[in-house]
Parts: C-alpha cells; sequence; structure tokens
C-alpha cells in the first residue's frame, strides 16, 4: 500500500499522462535506477551491462528504467538514435536478462518533451515520478539516479543498499571519477575539470560549509519518503542535480555511500550551457581560460563568514553585516545586495532557538548563495586561478602534501574524497 505522503506528492507533483512504462518489469521493487537516455544508443548498453554485473539477489530486487527521452525542437539525428534505442529495449538481450529492465518512450511523435522546459530535469522526473507508483512500501525503497553514459561497479548496489541500512538521512552521493579520454587531449581537459570539481568541494570542507558534497547527476540516490518531502525532482535543463541535491539536504540530509565508485563519461558535449560535457569542449576548442580555480583566499573568507555567523545567532542582521565588512568588504557587499540583514532577522523572529536559527540561516545561506558568494570574490578581490596556484595551498591546508601538477593533485584528492577501502 502507497503510504499516504507518497500518495498526495503523486496526486500533486507528480508527472502524469501521456508518459508511462513500458516494459516487462513488474511492481514490488525495493528501488529504481532511473536513467535519462538522449541519443545515447550507442553508450546506454554498456551502462546497463555494467549494472548487470551486480549481484543477483539485488538485482531482483530493483527496477531498471530507462526514459528515452528529447524534446519537439532536438535534431534529426538525436530522434533517429532514440528511436534505434527504443527499438532494441524491446528486444530482449541475454546480457540484460539479469536487470529488471523498463523503459519510457518519451521519444516517439506525441511523446516527446515540450521544446520549452524540456531537458534532463524533466526526463529524470518523470521516471521517477512514474517509478513511485511501482515500489514496495513496507520499507522505504529507494531512488537512485544515473547516466546512460556511466559505467557502475558490481559493488554498486549493494554499497547503496547498505547506506541507507545504515544512514540516518533520507539523501546520498555516490563517489565518481571520470572514465579515461578517448585522446591525450581529452584526458588532459577531464583531468583539469574533475580537479576543478573536487578542489572546490575541497573548499567548502575547509570553510565548514555543510554543502561540501559533489553534486553529480549520476551519483545521487534517495528515499522515497525525502523525495516525496522536498517535492520531487525539478525539471530544469542543466544544473538539476545541484538544485535537486541542495534541496534534498535542506529537508533530509545528503551523505555520501561508501564502498563503491561510479565513472561518468570524459567526452566533450553541447547539449547543456555548463557542466562536464561544455567545460571539456571548451578545452578542446583551446580557450585557455575554459577551467580556472578559485583561490583559497575564497574559502578563508567563506570560513570566516560562516563561523560569525553560527556563533552569534543572537545577534541582528546590522551587526552581522558590521562584522562581515571587517572580515572582507566584498562579502559585506554580497551579503547586502542578497538582502542578508532583512532575512537574518526574519529568520531571528521565527526561530525557537539558537540551534534552529542555525539550521534555518543554513537554508537561507544555501548551496546556490555559496557558489554565488565565491563568484562574487572571484570577480572582485580575488581572480581565479591556474590549478598551480591554488590547489597546493588548499591541500596543505587539509594536511596533505601539497602537489603541483594536475595528475598527482588529482589522485590525492580522489583519495581524500571517495572511501579508501573502497572498491571500484
Amino acid at each position: 500500500m502507497i503510504p499516504p505522503d507518497i500518495t498526495q506528492y503523486l496526486k500533486r507533483r507528480a508527472i502524469s499522462a501521456p508518459w508511462a512504462i513500458s516494459g516487462p518489469a513488474g511492481k514490488g521493487f525495493a528501488g529504481a535506477v532511473v536513467i535519462p537516455a538522449l541519443a545515447e544508443s550507442a553508450r546506454l548498453f554498456a551502462t546497463l551491462n555494467s549494472l548487470a554485473a551486480n549481484p543477483p539477489e539485488c538485482l531482483d530486487r530493483f527496477m531498471v528504467l530507462v526514459v528515452v527521452n528529447h524534446r519537439t525542437d532536438a535534431p534529426p539525428q538525436d530522434k533517429a538514435d532514440n528511436l534505434a534505442t527504443l527499438r532494441r529495449l524491446a528486444v530482449t538481450d541475454p546480457i540484460l536478462a539479469e536487470l529488471r529492465l523498463s523503459w519510457v518512450d518519451a521519444a516517439s511523435p506525441g511523446l516527446e518533451l515540450p521544446a520549452k522546459g524540456g531537458g534532463v530535469g524533466l526526463a529524470r522526473k518523470i521516471g521517477a515520478d512514474l517509478a513511485l507508483t511501482r515500489l514496495d512500501f513496507h520499507a522505504d525503497p529507494l531512488l537512485i539516479s544515473l547516466d546512460a553514459d556511466t559505467l557502475v561497479a558490481p559493488s554498486y548496489l549493494p554499497a547503496i543498499v547498505r547506506h541507507f541500512e545504515a544512514a540516518a538521512g533520507g539523501g546520498a552521493v555516490v563517489p565518481f571519477r571520470h572514465q579515461r579520454g578517448a585522446s591525450e587531449a581529452e584526458q588532459e581537459a577531464i583531468d583539469r575539470y574533475e580537479l576543478f570539481l573536487r578542489s572546490y568541494v575541497l573548499g567548502l570542507g575547509l570553510a565548514g560549509s555543510p554543502y561540501a558534497f559533489h553534486t553529480v547527476g549520476s551519483a545521487m540516490a534517495c528515499r522515497a519518503s525525502a523525495y516525496a518531502r522536498m517535492g520531487g525532482m525539478n525539471s530544469r535543463a542543466a544544473g538539476e542535480d545541484f538544485y535537486f541535491l541542495q534541496q534534498l539536504h535542506r529537508t533530509s540530509g545528503v551523505a555520501q555511500v561508501r564502498g563503491t565508485v561510479v565513472h561518468p563519461s570524459a567526452r566533450a558535449s553541447h547539449r547543456v550551457p555548463f557542466g562536464t560535457g561544455r567545460s571539456i569542449s571548451r578545452v578542446l576548442a583551446g580557450e585557455e581560460d575554459a577551467i580556472s580555480f578559485y583561490r583559497p583566499e575564497c574559502f578563508h573568507i567563506l570560513k570566516d563568514w560562516l563561523d560569525m555567523a553560527t556563533h552569534n545567532a543572537g545577534a541582528d542582521g546590522v551587526e552581522l553585516l558590521a562584522g562581515a565588512a571587517a572580515i572582507s568588504p566584498a562579502l559585506a557587499g554580497y551579503l547586502e545586495s542578497a538582502g542578508f540583514r532583512a532575512a537574518w532577522d526574519r529568520l531571528r523572529a521565527n526561530s525557537k532557538n539558537d540551534r534552529a536559527m542555525i539550521t534555518a540561516f543554513h537554508g537561507w545561506f544555501d548551496a546556490l548563495r555559496t557558489m554565488k558568494l565565491i563568484h562574487h570574490l572571484s570577480a572582485t578581490d580575488y581572480p581565479r586561478c591556474k590549478a598551480e596556484e591554488a590547489i597546493p595551498t588548499l591541500l596543505f591546508l587539509a594536511g596533505e602534501r601539497p602537489a603541483d601538477a594536475i595528475g598527482e593533485g588529482l589522485e590525492i584528492l580522489r583519495r581524500m574524497q571517495t572511501d579508501p577501502g573502497g572498491k571500484e
């Protein structure tokens, strides 16, 4: 029986027709792995094969739901590729027989995503919302987000299950490591981009930010109850993972899975205005500033600001802005433009105690406002720099041996930010 909170979500917030689940998956699953696929006929089945290498007892309990999708204005070659994927999914593949595999047709005429508002966020939402109706709610089932060009290890599903058996929070991120590039230039580009992602999360961690976790769409999971509580997946065409995890952290908490690693693609892409594929494309096109790094001073200012705010819950907005100005005039200017003073006083008026006040503050000064502050500091007093200028200092502050080379610094951060005893 579906619990009342899930029923209310399905009535009020879930995606409805014209989309539906096709295939023989059945019902009563402990979870679903949702995979949006846009022109991925060349890569999707490698991803499914990697999933099929997970233990049979896990595969029996998890539905795998592929959302084959494109917008009405997609290029003809993407539409043709998706129709080829749908045809192949409809044919039983012996290698994939272990999977409880189903799919959603969001690619045939009349079922395509809208030209406005259609994208990977909507595809993820369609899959997750439809999957809810196929889950077993005697326990709290799981919704897992994967991408059609991402490879997983045989430890993938067991590690996620173990995590949620022990964790109190409703959300999780899975450690990642990009696949190798197709060329030396592509490998250098993906190494630099992954180092950028990892250095940002390291800086947030050094600053004491509660949002110090990676936001990678192919490496997310949550309980179904947490998904409903946060209002479900957003429909953004890009950055849906960032906003999803931000809201999930606010409402249910996000922790890191241990004991497995996912491997997103390292390929270039122009499908979205930012992210891995676009950054790799810019580097390969010769843009020297395509991937630049935040200076350690930005994170030091963030740390001082978070420390001051969380230790002065009883102060008013004027006092805190004065303190912010003493830390950094650029910080104070950003807070003024963000409407901090009025927001802080409103939070104080509505909080029962200091603990509730600090929780509310971190809800207001969220991952997005944190990133905007770092961007503001980088656009004013502390311009972005090369990796060689930022990474050694960040590693030193983290108690690690400084590394000047891109590859060496990346390996140190991979070790730090993954499970040192985990298996890939």
